[in-house]
């Protein structure tokens, strides 16, 4: 099989990371990036750290309103792929590189695989959701990490080409666990707290865009009594400067880290503060409970077991969800922990047999 794979942010680095290195074993992948995160520590970093091949396009688009990019990125990824002739193409995730992915495929004619298919946080005033729903209105076939995913598109009417799937982070993660540095030394490295920090990540548009929503999270952040490793999002930087935006002393600013320094990051840390979807369920894999700094999760079985509170933006919920928080005795299994990329391959290859057969 000829492959195309669409990435073009950290997330997707890591899921594609994962699943190259079994496409390769047995076939071509063609690795599109689309450029939507493109500096050194929010890119080429990722390609090191998750011997990740060197990408065949980069359509070094950048950042810009979501209309011109995702409208540079569809005309990028719609010339390779004409060049390639692929059977089948990948994207990842909610990205606008997802969508722009998804749409060259569709207009093309063809197949669509979307991997981390059927999430839905159910507020469509998040660019991510919006993607979303559109990529997996037009994907062939759906692969979705949890039950919840895969209900959220039968409740849609989509049952065809539906296949829940181990989630491929807890594979990543596994690696880099592996891989990584020990906490002592990257804290050491950096000048952090060697024990008894908080870690925090705030990058979504519906924080970052929102100078009262920023600002009392930075707030929050501040009062907790303990230090807090902030690894500071480019746009997150911009916004502290632009809406001068006071940051505590107890609060340790440090440049965009590497996906092996996150893993090990989280796993020395208290508790996890974030917007990030994925750093949600990495924080319930290494077993730190973690806060979500939005309104809504897609990843509501760590709520319901008690891992995760969801605080939003409010200062005072989310310094005495802190306070309060209980670290729950057990951690069942969620999303097929182990996820397993060769399984994505062998489905695609019987599903490329049914069509040729056809």
């Amino acid at each position: 099989m000829k492959i195309v794979s669409i990435v073009g942010a950290r997330p997707q680095f890591v899921k594609a990371a994962v699943v190259s290195r079994a496409l390769r074993l047995l076939h071509t992948e063609i690795l599109v990036h689309t450029g939507q995160h493109y500096d050194t520590q929010m890119s080429d970093v990722f390609f090191e750290e998750l011997e990740i091949p060197t990408p065949h396009y980069n359509l070094a688009v950048g950042s810009g309103p979501h209309g011109a990019q995702t409208g540079a990125m569809l005309a990028g990824i719609e010339e390779a792929l004409q060049k390639e002739q692929p059977d089948w193409v990948v994207v990842y995730g909610d990205t606008n590189s997802t969508l722009a992915g998804a749409l060259a495929a569709a207009k093309l004619h063809f197949p669509i695989v979307h991997v981390e298919s059927g999430l839905r946080s159910f507020n469509r005033r998040m660019p991510e959701e919006i993607n979303r729903i559109v990529t997996d209105a037009i994907a062939d076939v759906l692969l979705c990490p949890s039950r919840t995913a895969l209900e959220n598109l039968k409740s849609e009417g989509r049952t065809t080409g539906v296949h829940l799937m181990a989630d491929l982070m807890a594979e990543a993660l596994a690696f880099a666990v592996a891989r990584g540095q020990r906490p002592s030394r990257l804290l050491a490295e950096r000048g952090l707290p060697s024990a008894d920090y908080l870690l925090a990540t705030v990058h979504r548009a519906e924080n970052t865009d929102q100078p009262d929503r920023l600002r009392s999270i930075l707030s929050a952040l501040g009062r907790i009594g303990s230090p807090v490793v902030l690894p500071l999002h480019p746009r997150t930087r911009q916004a502290i400067e632009t809406f001068h935006i006071h940051v505590a002393d107890s609060i340790k600013l440090v440049e965009p880290v590497s996906y092996f320094e996150m893993v090990a990051l989280s796993g020395a840390a208290m508790m996890i503060l974030t917007d990030s979807g994925g750093l949600q369920k990495e924080a319930y894999w290494l077993g730190v409970p973690c806060i979500t700094l939005r309104d809504e999760t897609e990843w509501i079985e760590t709520v319901e077991t008690g891992w995760n509170k969801v605080t939003g933006a409010d200062a005072e919920r989310i310094v005495t969800a802190v306070r309060q928080f209980r670290t729950p005795a057990a951690r069942p299994a969620l999303y097929q922990e182990g996820g397993r990329a060769a399984d994505i391959v062998n489905l695609l290859e019987i599903a490329s047999t049914r069509e040729v057969a056809t």
